[in-house]
């Protein structure tokens, strides 16, 4: 049997499937196979009857979706017309990514696992469920799924085990060369540049919206820094309903960028064309040709804490012995704990690790930046505004990521930093952004009451249902919102006392620190259970929760079943199964994030 090509196809939301896509081909190299890799929206999914050996890495997002760049594949396969066994040629296998800290664990590659077999394919094995949640994370999974996966490639095609595998410590060719101008070809380059004609805001094309206004929402002596930010979207076509999210991509600090160019002896002003070393498509997101600087700034994720793949590749440059053994150990498996406390427990920074071996990123060469360091991937951020109540106008509320760890240096969120540091008093300030379909949908009829459970920073798109609604005569409205103290952290207050005044709104407040004993949004269900009951049984109420995923959604959900049991008198399990049951109609949905 002739030797296999490997298509390895993959379904990626912030970067970690594309990360697992990319170190299975590494693999699949240093075994001398011939391999692709391809986003699952850049493949023609017709093309698969006629492919015979492709490996599929998908994470599932929040609510059990597809990732963004899956979702065309993922409408196509899941077509109730394709022919049974029309991949009866393909073999096959699955690695899923998923945190089952989430109720849909890896709903996306089991049900792609499902259909693929309805529709004939050979499983090589069974579904990798790789688990965030696991103290060495992914890998813990991967790592064995991997070494089963290539034994059955090698079973399946004999002739691969004559073939001598390339040395681990041997750097593979780099996906992209880089070029730089001197002064007469900058000058050329920039005669042939084009103007792009506008479309609509996408992530390809975002609209570089005007910052309005950034006002801290929480008292000086609060321990959080939380922003109500407005944005003025005048011209851009941008259109949103209540629910939905608005994505923006952050840039790295002038500090970081500056020393991330002194570590590798960059000229941040020097410009630079991409090639491809391959057939692979040059990145759509820089400008040809592009300034170090722009490069560093606004694409390369240094501040991010880096995967085992990035200690990997760089123990390939590592010339110093120490270095060397150190990185050599972090990339193995029998390091991971080792990794872990090194780099996850701390959350140490890929710039800082660069710092910490001095002597290897000296030896990095620059045609392996784009190979090292991931792409800064886009931030969502659930729209606290309607466009009825603030037409041309997109508000967001942020909470500043910042926190200690062992590192010297306080850990900050990076999108939540650089949004925070905007000042529109300084000049005017643009932030590129576009926006997507959320997973809340709100009621179309009028008489539908809506229950929401929305404490801190999730409230935000409650704000922007109760704006829409009140706009369109909704005035059956309950709203939970909980925060720990009402003079520090109560956002939106003199919004929430209006509505009341009007009778839009009933309002129950949880301040879980104002007394001694602390009071959350789930024991104000309980004590509404009579209310709720009524809306949610007698008049078909919607209930919505929005928040931090660790424990409030699921004690928000214990104490809804507890109002069902108690007012409707009906048993443990079939509380469960009415709540259940909403989630399937959509009358119960919820949004999270960790």
């Amino acid at each position: 049997m002739s030797k296999p090509s490997l298509l390895v196809l993959y379904g990626s939301q912030t970067g970690t499937a594309q990360d697992a896509a990319q170190r299975i081909a590494r693999q699949a190299q240093r075994r001398q196979l011939q391999v692709r890799v391809l986003p699952l929206d850049n493949y023609n999914v017709a093309n698969l009857i006629s492919e015979s050996l492709v490996v599929f890495v998908c994470s599932t997002t929040g609510q059990g979706d597809p990732p963004d760049n899956m979702t065309g594949f993922w409408r196509f396969v899941l077509k109730k017309s394709l022919p049974v066994g029309s991949l009866r040629r393909l073999d096959c296998a699955i690695l899923g990514l998923g945190d089952s800290s989430y109720p849909k664990f890896n709903y996306v590659a089991k049900k792609l696992h499902k259909r693929l077999l309805q529709l004939g394919a050979c499983m090589l094995l069974p579904a990798g469920l790789a688990d965030d949640q696991h103290d060495l994370g992914s890998d813990a999974v991967t790592d064995p799924w991997l070494t089963s996966f290539w034994e059955k490639v090698f079973a399946l095609y004999p002739s691969l085990s004559d073939v001598t595998p390339l040395r681990e410590d041997e750097p593979l060719p780099p996906m992209y060369t880089f070029h730089f101008l001197d002064d007469e070809e900058e000058k050329t380059d920039d005669r042939m540049r084009t103007p792009t004609e506008q479309t609509a805001p996408s992530q390809s094309h975002p609209f570089p919206a005007r910052l309005v206004s950034n006002r801290r929402v929480t008292d000086m002596s609060h321990f959080q820094d939380v922003r109500h930010i407005e944005f003025d979207v005048t011209g851009s076509s941008i259109e949103f309903a209540a629910g939905d999210v608005v994505m923006m991509r952050p840039c790295n600090t002038p500090e970081d960028v500056q020393q991330f160019c002194q570590l590798l002896r960059l000229d941040p002003e020097a410009m630079f064309t991409l090639r491809a070393t391959d057939n692979t498509a040059v990145q759509a997101r820089l400008p040809q040709p592009c300034t170090v600087r722009h490069l560093v700034e606004s694409y390369l994720d240094i501040a991010a804490v880096p995967r085992r793949s990035f200690f990997e590749l760089l123990s390939t440059f590592a010339t110093n012995e120490m270095e060397q053994q150190k990185l050599v150990e972090f990339s193995s498996a029998a390091g991971q704990d080792e990794l872990h406390s090194y780099c996850n427990r701390p959350r140490r920074t890929a710039l800082e690790v660069l710092a910490d071996f001095p002597h290897t990123t000296a030896e990095i060469k620059v045609d392996y930046l784009l190979d090292l360091f991931p792409e800064i991937q886009p931030r969502s951020f659930s729209i606290a505004s309607s466009l009825q109540a603030h037409p041309h106008r997109l508000q967001v509320l942020v909470a500043v990521v910042h926190y200690k760890t062992k590192m010297c240096k306080p850990r900050r969120g990076l999108c939540s930093t650089w949004l925070a540091s905007l000042d529109p008093a300084q000049g005017e300030v643009y932030v590129p952004q576009w926006v997507k379909k959320g997973s809340l949908k709100f009621p179309k009829e009028k008489d539908t009451p809506v229950i929401m459970v929305g404490p801190g920073t999730g409230v935000a798109p409650f704000r922007a249902a109760l704006q829409e609604r009140m706009a369109d005569g909704k005035n059956a409205n309950v709203l939970f919102f909980g925060c720990r103290s009402e003079f520090k952290d109560f956002y939106f207050r003199s919004e929430w006392e209006a509505m009341m005044k009007a009778a839009h709104l009933t309002l129950f407040t949880a301040f879980s620190r104002d007394q001694e004993e602390k009071v959350y949004v789930q024991d104000q269900v309980r004590e509404n259970a009579e209310l709720l009951w009524d809306l949610i049984a007698n008049r078909r109420a919607c209930c919505y929760i929005a928040g931090n995923a660790k424990q409030m959604p699921t004690s928000v959900c214990d104490a809804l079943k507890e109002v069902f049991q108690q007012e409707g008198g009906v048993s443990s399990e079939d509380a469960s199964q009415m709540l259940a049951a909403m989630e399937r109609t959509g009358q119960f949905q919820s949004e999270t994030w960790s």
